[in-house]
């Protein structure tokens, strides 16, 4: 027991450095006792029902990504970009939009394909889809929309793999023409200390028989039951904040209404705005409910998924600017025409 409870709190503290997030979490509800009291009770009961109504896919997300840990299911992703052109792309787009890798464990893995000389349309392809959606984000997002959270996640599933697909045919187009002859940085990638590299291996579906494979599965669950709390609630806190003090009023000026501005303008806002696939959801649900129009909320997410640190490092670690510029031009164009269609196809 006591080494259950060192190794949470090396997970909560983030291995002992300064922790901005606890912090932040723990300053909110201070803030709010300092400055306004009286709303102090409200604002922890909102938070509170929202975590607790989201306990059940939190549960899911973290067996699901435990077990996939355990068992070694990553390495069927390398499968991916073999074959044809067209079959790499295409495939490439649908791993990346189902995979569960954190945004850093791509750096290593896509290192490793860009080595063998994997094409770098199918590696683009890859790239856009994966910081879009995985098997945790998927989860969050139907918990975070209530009744209409599996229209939300399977809109931002369908998103990813057609923004990866459309991505790679598009720069499979470019360097057909002599584009981005030599996009390669000359410096090696490097780790970011997520774990060995999922690039090789057979998955062992049974894992529980193997004490190495069991361990791995207790802690990824500890690890990533952590990191989804600490997020989740970071997002519910200013969840609360914005029902209590952001008047409905205020969000649908911005990006409500119909028309392609509102949109636009969540695209352009969520990319310095986002805070990652697991808090994004409950927020911009949020901003659904006081009148931010559904094409715009899809929008918000996948342009700010496609623009997160860690997940442009990604690529500007491995590659030259205007390779980087293409991702973003993708990524943005793309999340604008995602939530054109969504709009189009649910209004």
């Amino acid at each position: 027991m006591t080494a259950l409870a060192q190794r949470l709190n090396a997970v909560w503290r983030r291995e002992g450095k300064p922790d901005w997030l606890l912090m932040v979490i723990l300053a909110i509800p201070l803030g709010v006792i300092a400055l306004d009291p009286d709303q102090f009770t409200k604002i922890m009961t909102l938070a509170g029902t929202s975590l607790a109504r989201t306990a059940v896919y939190i549960a899911i997300a973290v067996g699901l990504l435990a077990y996939l840990k355990a068992t070694g299911a990553e390495s069927l992703v390398a499968q991916a970009f073999q074959g044809s052109i067209t079959r790499m792309i295409m495939l490439g787009a649908l791993v990346g939009g189902l995979a569960p890798f954190c945004s850093c464990e791509v750096i290593p893995f896509i290192a490793g394909l860009l080595a063998l000389g994997a094409p770098l349309p199918a590696v683009m392809a890859f790239w856009l889809s994966s910081p879009l959606m995985d098997p945790v984000q998927f989860s969050i997002t139907v918990g975070a929309f209530g009744e209409q959270g599996f229209t939300y996640a399977i809109a931002k599933t369908v998103a990813a793999v057609a923004l990866g697909v459309a991505g790679g045919f598009a720069l499979r187009g470019l360097t057909a023409v002599g584009a981005f002859a030599d996009p390669l940085r000359n410096a090696p990638a490097k780790r970011c200390g997520c774990g060995p590299s999922p690039f090789s291996g057979k998955p062992v579906w049974a894992f529980w028989r193997e004490e190495q494979r069991v361990k791995t599965f207790r802690e990824t669950a500890l690890e990533q039951g952590v990191f989804l709390l600490r997020w989740l609630t970071l997002a519910y806190l200013i969840e609360a904040l914005m029902i209590t003090y952001i008047p409905a009023e205020m969000v649908v000026k911005a990006v409500g209404g119909e028309g392609v501005l509102p949109v636009i303008i969540s695209a352009f806002v969520g990319m310095p705005a986002y805070l990652n696939g697991v808090a994004a959801p409950p927020l911009v649900a949020t901003l659904v409910e006081q009148g931010m129009q559904p094409a715009a909320a899809l929008t918000f997410m996948v342009a700010g998924a496609v623009s997160s640190i860690p997940a442009m490092m990604a690529v500007y670690t491995l590659v030259k600017r205007p390779v980087f510029v293409a991702y973003m031009i993708f990524g943005v164009g793309g999340a604008i025409l995602a939530g054109l269609t969504f709009g189009a196809v649910i209004s």
